[in-house]
C-alpha cells in the first residue's frame, strides 16, 4: 500500500466564475499527474528523515534538489537557516508564491500500519503531515513552471521552503527579513482529515519562558540562607493559574516546568517555565502577557529571588483572504472527491477502531465552504499568521488522514507515507496548480483579493514576535 493508486485521467467540471481557460488548468493537473510517481517517492524520502525543526537537512535539501532539477533556480540557507530555500522560475509579475515546509515531531516514529507501534523507539516522525505538505507545493509549482516554460502563463512562480513551522516558525524569520517582500499572492495548504477551502483563521501565540536565579542552600542545615527559584517558580505558576479566572473565553494558556531542582535536599537556585498564551487575535495576547509578566515579578519578590522574562517565538493568527477562499473553493469543486480502495478504507476504520471513534473510514468528499467563515479559530497556530499579514495567502486543507482521528499523533504518520497521503498530497498539489492559473491570468480577481487585503490591513505594522538574530536548534 506504500505505492500511489493507478491515476484516473481527470476531466476538469467547468464552473461559472471559476476563472482562467480551464485547458490551462488541464494542462496543470496532467503535469501534476506526470509528476506523481517522483513526488511520491520524495514524500515517502521526507517521510523516512523525520527531521525535526531546524534539523531538517536531508528533507530540505531533497525537495531542494528536486526544485533544481526541475529547472528552479534555487537560493539556500535564506534568513540565517540553513534549512530554509527559494525557488523560483520566471520573470515579472505577477509573482505567486507558494509555501512549503517539511519538518517532523518529536517521539511519533510508527510503522506503516493501522495500529500503534513505533518504527523506531522514541524517534521523530511526520505526525502533522509536513512530509507531504513541502512536497505538494513544489509539485504545483513544477507545474506552473512547465506552462510558463512552453509561453502558456507570464509571471513567475516561488515556492517557499520554510522549516521549522512546529517549533521557532521559520516563516516568521523569513519574513522579518523581507523574504516575502515582493510576492503578489501566496498559496498555502495543510494536510488534514478533510478537503475544503479554509477560510477559519488560527490562534495567534507567544511562546515564552520565565527564569528564576536564587542562592542554594542545605533543605536541613540551613535552609534559612537560601533564596529558593522553585518556590518563585510554584508561585508563578499559581498565579497564571488564578490568572485564568480573569481572561476571556477565547485565551489559551500552557506551561511546563522544565527544571525546579535536582533533588530534595538542596534548595535550588535556578528554575524554569516555558509557557505559552494564545488567543484569537495578536491584539488579545498583549494584555495577557502584560499580567504574566506581572506575576513573574511577584513570585520573584516573594521568593525574594530574580526573575528573566524571555520571549522565544510567536504567530499571528492567519488573515482569511474571503475572496481568494471562494475561488480556490471554486477550483475544488471542479476537481471533485477522492476516491479510495476498499483496502484503503478498511486501513482507515482500522485506525478509527483503534484510537476509540466511529469507523467511518476516509471521507474525500469537498466540505461546503463555511458561510459566514468561523467567528472563532479552532486550535492550533501556525507561522503562516505572519505570511498572511505581509501577502494575501489562500489556504487549503486536503483529506490526508482519517477523518476525526488525533493530530499530531501516530494515525498520521501511519497514512502519510501510504496511498492515502499520497493521494491526498498529489490531490493538494492539482488544487494549488489551479488556482496559481486563475492568480497568473485574472487581473480582476488578484485584484479583488489585494483590495480585500489591503482594506483588512489599513494601519497595520508588522512586528515580530522573535528575538534578534537567527533561531536557536531546538534540541532534537
Amino acid at each position: 500500500m506504500r505505492r500511489l493508486a493507478a491515476l484516473i485521467p481527470l476531466v476538469l467540471i467547468p464552473l461559472p466564475g471559476s476563472g482562467a481557460d480551464p485547458r490551462l488548468k488541464q494542462e496543470a493537473v496532467a503535469s501534476v499527474e506526470r509528476r506523481a510517481a517522483a513526488l511520491t517517492d520524495l514524500s515517502d524520502q521526507v517521510w523516512g528523515y523525520a527531521e525535526t525543526a531546524l534539523r531538517e537537512t536531508r528533507s530540505a535539501r531533497a525537495v531542494a534538489d528536486y526544485a533544481e532539477r526541475q529547472g528552479f533556480r534555487v537560493t539556500r540557507g535564506v534568513a540565517g537557516m540553513p534549512t530554509a530555500f527559494v525557488a523560483e522560475f520566471g520573470s515579472g509579475r505577477p509573482i505567486i508564491g507558494i509555501l512549503g515546509e517539511y519538518d517532523a515531531l518529536p517521539g511519533l516514529s510508527q510503522k506503516l500500519q493501522p495500529a500503534r507501534a513505533a518504527l523506531v523507539e522514541g524517534q521523530p516522525g511526520h505526525g502533522c503531515g509536513h512530509n507531504m505538505l513541502g512536497v505538494a507545493g513544489i509539485g504545483a509549482a513544477a507545474a506552473i513552471k512547465d506552462l510558463i516554460a512552453a509561453g502558456r502563463l507570464s509571471g513567475t512562480i516561488r515556492y517557499y521552503g520554510t522549516p521549522a513551522e512546529e517549533a521557532v516558525g521559520g516563516k516568521v524569520y523569513m519574513a522579518r527579513d523581507g523574504v516575502f517582500r515582493d510576492v503578489d499572492l501566496m498559496l498555502a495548504w495543510h494536510p488534514s482529515d478533510r478537503t475544503q477551502a479554509d477560510n477559519g483563521s488560527s490562534q495567534a501565540i507567544v511562546d515564552f519562558i520565565v527564569e528564576f536565579r536564587g542562592r542554594t542552600a542545605h533543605a536541613a542545615f540551613d535552609p534559612w540562607n537560601a533564596r529558593s527559584a522553585s518556590d518563585a517558580a510554584e508561585a508563578f505558576v499559581h498565579g497564571v493559574n488564578l490568572l485564568r479566572e480573569h481572561v476571556r473565553p477565547s485565551v489559551r494558556m500552557h506551561y511546563v516546568i522544565q527544571k525546579a531542582g535536582d533533588v530534595p535536599n538542596v534548595v535550588s537556585d535556578y528554575a524554569k517555565v516555558w509557557m505559552w498564551v494564545r488567543d484569537s487575535k495578536t491584539a488579545g495576547i498583549e494584555p495577557v502577557l502584560a499580567r504574566v509578566r506581572q506575576i513573574a515579578d511577584g513570585a520573584a519578590q516573594i521568593a525574594d529571588v530574580k526573575s528573566t522574562f524571555t520571549i522565544q517565538a510567536g504567530d499571528y493568527e492567519v488573515l482569511v483572504n474571503q475572496t481568494g477562499t471562494r475561488l480556490l473553493h471554486r477550483n475544488l469543486l471542479a476537481l471533485g472527491s477522492q476516491g479510495y480502495t476498499a483496502e484503503e478504507q478498511a486501513y482507515a476504520k482500522a485506525i478509527q477502531q483503534a484510537v476509540g471513534i466511529e469507523p467511518r473510514g476516509m471521507v474525500g468528499e469537498v466540505q461546503p465552504l463555511k458561510d459566514p467563515p468561523p467567528a472563532q479559530p479552532q486550535g492550533g497556530s501556525t507561522d503562516v499568521g505572519d505570511v498572511s499579514w505581509l501577502v494575501p495567502t489562500i489556504n487549503l486543507t486536503v483529506a490526508t488522514g482519517v477523518w476525526q482521528s488525533p493530530w499530531h499523533a501516530w494515525p498520521v504518520v501511519a497514512t502519510g507515507g501510504m496511498s492515502i497521503g499520497h493521494k491526498g498530497m498529489v490531490y493538494a498539489a492539482k488544487a494549488l496548480a489551479m488556482t496559481a492559473v486563475d492568480l497568473l491570468t485574472d487581473p480582476k480577481q488578484r485584484d479583488a483579493i489585494r483590495a480585500e487585503f489591503t482594506k483588512q490591513t489599513e494601519g497595520f505594522v508588522y512586528k515580530p514576535w522573535i528575538p534578534p538574530g537567527p533561531p536557536p536548534v531546538p534540541s532534537p
